[in-house]
């Protein structure tokens, strides 16, 4: 598959790092409350990015920024959150190689929600797409045999 576009890559390493995450995650909690374990995974986030975006030149002001943005961005920290509370819940009393497939459900969500709110339109040869990821996490999610 060859693309030009850079999106792409980010897009492909966000997806590296999420597995990361299911697999890091589902170590450290063993043991662990799953709700304080997000507590410590967000604490760690939020100094690591600090720290980033304080040693790439990219901090300004967050007060400044436009109301539209604080309500939105307000929104999907409390909807990643929650997504972050429900993902850790799941992954300490199933498998990880279950709970992260049907987590990916997301895409086909955002599909949808796109289509609705956004006035996207994918391609039938997206949609197919879309249809064959939520195939495929429907048959994850299937009870296993024994």
């Amino acid at each position: 598959m060859t693309t030009a576009n850079p999106w792409f890559y980010w897009a492909l390493l966000s997806a590296v790092f999420a597995a990361l995450t299911a697999i890091f995650a589902k170590v450290g909690i063993q043991g662990v409350d799953s709700d304080l374990a997000t507590l410590v995974r967000t604490g760690i986030i939020i100094v690591g990015l600090s720290a980033f975006v304080g040693l790439a030149g990219k901090w300004s002001n967050p007060f400044l920024l436009p109301a539209k943005t604080w309500l939105f961005l307000g929104l999907s920290g409390l909807a990643t959150g929650a997504s972050w509370v429900c993902y850790f819940r799941a992954l300490q009393v199933g498998a990880a190689s279950q709970v992260a497939p049907v987590d990916k459900l997301s895409l086909v969500l955002v599909a949808v929600f796109a289509f609705a709110f956004l006035g996207e339109r994918p391609t039938a040869r997206e949609w197919l797409g879309i249809l064959l990821v939520a195939g495929g996490v429907l048959i994850l999610a299937l009870k296993r045999p024994g």
